[in-house]
């Protein structure tokens, strides 16, 4: 049991050398400095914000040249002392600070984003939401009254719906479908339409209807219980949701504890001269 152990602890680390072995690979040299696997991995990280068109070894290729013309130039302000001068400490001190409030955000963001706290968050809200109920019909859209009276004619003689649908209906987007609207809920219809439709009984088909688009003549095909979002489908915009308000609650309590001071209040907008 000890030499197993000892092989375990000995393979874990031989793991580590060799992660950190790679990290360390210097891709390049400029003037005798280098740079390495890790340099050019987080500066990726901007290159792929910018072309999220490229495939990853275009990316670490493209990132790479970035690094060297990069050092290039800073050897260059180096030399020209430009990392003496006030402004550059000056951005230098922005940098780091705006670094690391990103970092302590993100730390902070991460804590809530654990796949329980996600879940129990989806648990709670899909407990709060209401059952809805949509249809799926079938309409045919025509100019007049009369028109739709021959169609619903021609269904009580038994002819298809969707094959007098494909023929005569002015709906462009469902005519071509048969007249199959899909499910929708009540309030994605006009009312008189809406109102129609969910007043029936799947296989029914109405009198004709008039809405401000023209006549309908509606089938009905389906009722059913609006289906509720599955968790794997929202769970990255409930992290997304969880992290902003984790990182607003912690940067509002920072404010709160610290001593602010400002020497200028913001000036107000001046308002607009009357003619």
């Amino acid at each position: 049991m000890r030499t197993l152990t000892l092989a375990a602890l000995l393979v874990t680390s031989l793991l580590g050398l060799s992660q950190a072995a790679a990290q360390n690979k210097v891709l390049a040299k400029v003037n005798g400095e280098a740079i390495t696997e890790a340099d050019v991995a987080m500066a990726a990280e901007d290159v792929a914000t910018e072309y999220p068109n490229l495939p990853p070894q275009g990316i670490k290729d493209l990132t790479l040249d970035f690094l060297i013309e990069m050092k290039i130039v800073a050897q260059k302000a180096k030399a020209e002392k430009i990392d003496q001068t006030d402004e550059f400490k000056r951005r230098i001190a922005y940098v780091q600070q705006r670094v690391m409030m990103q970092q302590l955000l993100m730390r902070e963001a991460k804590q809530v984003a654990s796949d329980q706290a996600l879940k129990k968050y989806y648990d709670e809200q899909i407990g709060q939401v209401k059952p809805v109920e949509e249809v799926r019909a079938r309409h045919i859209l025509v100019e007049g009254e009369e028109d739709a009276k021959k169609i619903a004619t021609r269904l009580k003689g038994g002819e298809d719906f969707a094959k007098i649908a494909k023929e005569v209906s002015k709906d462009p987007g469902s005519g071509a479908e048969g007249g199959d609207l899909g499910f929708f809920t009540k309030d994605r219809m006009v009312p008189e339409f809406a109102e129609a439709a969910f007043a029936m009984k799947p296989g029914e088909v109405s009198q004709p209807v008039k809405s401000q688009f023209g006549w309908h003549v509606i089938k009905l095909e389906e009722r059913r219980q609006k289906p509720l979002p599955t968790f794997d489908q929202v769970k990255d915009r409930i992290a997304q949701a969880l992290a902003a308000k984790a990182q607003t609650d912690y940067l509002q309590g920072l404010r709160a504890s610290a001593k602010i001071e400002k020497t200028e209040e913001p000036k107000k907008p001046e308002e607009p001269k009357k003619n």
